[in-house]
C-alpha cells in the first residue's frame, strides 16, 4: 500500500465480461494481454463497464483512493473520467519503458522458479505490485500536497451532507467547490456521493442483509430508490449483480 491512498488488487479474466463498478478509484494497471504486456490507467467511472480481455488474461493494478489518483498520474481526475488510456499518453515514454522492462524481468525470473504454476503466478503478481507501488511513490515524492479540502468532501458526502453544506464546511463556493472535485475525483460532490454510497450499499448486500435494511442503512429513501440507482450506475438489477453475472 502506497501510504493509506492506494491498494494493490488482482484479477484473472473469466470466459464472460467481468463488470467492474464505479468506486471513485484511479487506477495503475498492469495487463499481460498481448505479447509483451501493456501498462493503463483506468480512470474514475461514472456507470459500470465491461473489463477487456481474453479469458485467462492476468491484470495487476494499484486503485488509488478518491482523490489521490491525480498527484500520481499527473492529470486531472476529470480528463481520465470513464477512460481507459495507455500509461504512455501521461508520462514520459522512457518512464514507461523502464516500468515495463522491469515488470517483464520480474515476470522472468518468477516464471523460471521451480514451483507450482499457482505459486509462480502469486509471485509473479506480487513483485508486479510492488514495482507498481514504487512507482507511484517515486511520482509522489515530487508531487504537490493532496488539497486539504478532499478529506472534508469525501466525508461530507459519505455521511450524506449535500453540497452547500459540504461548500459551507470547507470554505468554498459552490462552483469551487465542484472544480475542485472534478480535478480530484473526476466528477462533482454529488456524483462522487452517489458511487460511493452505492458502495456501501453492495458491501452491506453481500453480508446477507435484506434489501430494504441495506437502503435504511446506506441512506437510500427506500428500497425502490436503491433499486433504480444500482441499476443506473450498474447496468443490472441488485440480484444479478449479487451473483456475479458480468454480462
Amino acid at each position: 500500500m502506497v501510504g493509506r491512498g492506494a491498494a494493490v488488487w488482482t484479477r484473472t479474466a473469466g470466459t464472460g465480461p467481468q463488470r467492474v463498478l464505479p468506486d471513485g478509484c484511479t487506477d495503475l494497471i498492469w495487463s499481460e494481454a498481448g505479447p509483451d504486456g501493456e501498462l493503463l490507467v483506468a480512470g474514475p467511472d461514472t456507470r459500470a463497464r465491461l473489463a477487456p480481455g481474453p479469458p485467462g488474461t492476468r491484470a495487476v493494478g494499484l486503485r488509488f483512493a478518491p482523490g489521490q489518483g491525480p498527484a500520481v498520474l499527473g492529470v486531472p481526475a476529470h480528463e481520465l473520467r470513464d477512460q481507459l488510456v495507455p500509461l504512455a499518453a501521461l508520462w514520459p515514454g522512457a518512464e514507461v519503458r523502464r516500468l515495463a522492462e522491469r515488470i517483464a524481468e520480474a515476470e522472468r525470473i518468477a516464471d523460471a522458479e521451480r514451483t507450482a504454476e499457482a505459486e509462480r503466478t502469486a509471485a509473479r503478481q506480487a513483485v508486479q505490485g510492488r514495482l507498481l507501488e514504487d512507482a507511484a511513490l517515486g511520482r509522489l515524492r515530487t508531487a504537490e500536497p493532496p488539497d486539504p479540502v478532499l478529506a472534508a468532501i469525501v466525508a461530507g458526502v459519505s455521511r450524506g451532507t449535500g453540497v452547500a453544506g459540504i461548500a459551507a464546511a470547507v470554505g468554498l463556493g459552490e462552483r469551487q467547490l465542484h472544480r475542485r472535485s472534478l480535478a480530484a475525483f473526476g466528477y462533482g460532490a454529488k456524483t462522487l456521493g452517489r458511487v460511493l454510497r452505492l458502495n456501501r450499499a453492495l458491501d452491506l448486500a453481500r453480508t446477507g442483509v435484506p434489501f430494504a435494511a441495506v437502503a435504511a442503512t446506506a441512506g437510500y429513501a427506500d428500497q425502490a430508490h436503491l433499486a433504480r440507482e444500482v441499476r443506473t450506475l450498474t447496468g443490472v438489477p441488485l440480484g444479478r449483480l449479487l451473483q456475479g453475472s458480468g454480462g
